[in-house]
């Protein structure tokens, strides 16, 4: 139903990846032009995806992936294109689900012991819970009993998040909310920040959402829509926002580290992302194990069958030791929102759609709806460009600044 669909991607966008975007979006903007960004990134994100709703049906013709859309109005190469930029958004967002979860579990380790195990022993731990919950709910369709407990372990801890936020902005009187960098720097940072808040909106999975939803599957798509973008971002815009001013520019890329107290909440919060993380994560990487599962898995005998559980079993293990391996090598938090959210995303969320538009309505369009469209074809694939190459700089910098499978 919609509503489960709905609930899927309210819980979904508020998973803890939203504690780091006090420091990653609102810390490089400012309030003014924090605010405003959230503000019109969310609502052309929101439409972007209205839009991409219309087209699940093509005349007769019904599409249950982004590449087979791309692929039957752009052609073979559109189709692998479109596959790669997923692939590669999905495998780079699960990798930062375990490093959020590694972090999230040394947080709980920290509030006991002044010299907690290194991170990289929290990322296999976060690696290996993520293999079993892949395993043993192997599809999206499987996690429907799975998401009011979800739902409600999410509102519990952004509940608690805010009570903390609050008690620590109102004691914290020396908070500085100044832009520090060079102009340039300041520039490039700013396009990150866009790049963060593309993530915090969209997931470039819309029509496999969709593909899940019963008739009339457009309408129903766009009330779960609906549902995010209302309910869902007055959350994760909450935290975001109110992050930035409990403690300004001081604000960490993890929010739990600033935490003032007592204990138990910080332990319950940082608890609680770390259980909500793993169905979260699953949501964002089914489609890769879907592809993998059809192509290995043996589709004439049950998914449980004795063979198709042993090739069930070695593709999560290869898949997610890759990963993990990945993440612990390179654990530095904001590289992987904001390298996801420039160099696939934004192709994926803003110019596919009006691409998709153009072929199919472009003859009869008005001029004014065709011109609104290749507008965001050019500004798109610029805004691409922009955002990515301020998401390597920022990688070189890290690189420069620590080393592999550091203790961040």
């Amino acid at each position: 139903s919609w509503q489960q669909v709905g609930l899927m991607l309210v819980t979904s966008f508020n998973c803890g990846w939203i504690l780091s975007f006090s420091n990653l979006i609102m810390w490089p903007l400012g309030w003014t032009w924090g605010i405003i960004c959230l503000l019109l990134v969310g609502l052309y994100t929101a439409y972007a995806n209205w839009l991409l709703a219309a087209f699940q049906f093509i005349g007769d013709r019904r599409f249950i992936r982004y590449r087979d859309l791309m692929g039957f109005t752009y052609g073979k190469s559109m189709y692998h294109l479109t596959w790669a930029f997923q692939f590669f958004t999905l495998l780079l967002g699960n990798m930062g689900f375990i490093l959020l979860g590694g972090k999230a579990l040394k947080a709980i380790n920290s509030e006991f012991s002044d010299s907690p195990l290194r991170l990289q022993y929290y990322i296999m731990m976060t690696g290996a819970a993520y293999f079993f919950y892949s395993f043993f709910i192997p599809t999206m369709s499987a996690m429907k009993n799975w998401l009011a407990p979800s739902a409600v372990v999410t509102l519990t801890y952004i509940i608690f998040l805010l009570i903390v936020l609050v008690k620590d902005g109102r004691s914290n009187s020396n908070r500085d909310f100044n832009i520090s960098g060079s102009e340039a720097s300041k520039v490039f940072n700013a396009f990150g920040a866009i790049s963060a808040i593309i993530v915090s909106n969209t997931s470039g999975l819309l029509p496999e959402l969709q593909s899940t939803l019963r008739k009339p599957a457009v309408k129903n798509m766009r009330k779960a829509l609906y549902l995010q973008y209302t309910m869902g971002a007055v959350l994760y815009y909450g935290v975001t926002v109110m992050g930035y001013w409990a403690y300004g520019s001081a604000v960490s890329a993890y929010l739990p580290e600033n935490l003032s107290g007592p204990k138990w909440i910080n332990v319950l919060i940082n608890l609680i992302v770390f259980l909500q993380s793993i169905v979260s994560q699953h949501m964002f990487l089914a489609p890769i194990l879907e592809a993998l599962d059809t192509k290995f898995l043996e589709i004439d005998k049950l998914m449980h069958s004795g063979q198709n559980l042993k090739r069930l079993f070695l593709i999560r293990a290869c898949f997610f030791t890759g990963n993990t391996f990945v993440a612990a090598a390179f654990p530095f938090m904001g590289d992987f929102v904001n390298f996801l959210g420039s160099f696939s995303l934004v192709p994926l969320t803003f110019m596919f759609p009006s691409m998709v538009f153009i072929k199919v309505k472009g003859k009869t369009a008005r001029i004014e709806k065709k011109a609104w469209h290749w507008f965001n074809i050019v500004f798109s694939f610029l805004l691409t460009i922009a955002t990515t190459i301020s998401a390597v700089r920022l990688i070189v910098h890290n690189i420069q600044k620590y080393h592999f499978f550091a203790d961040a």
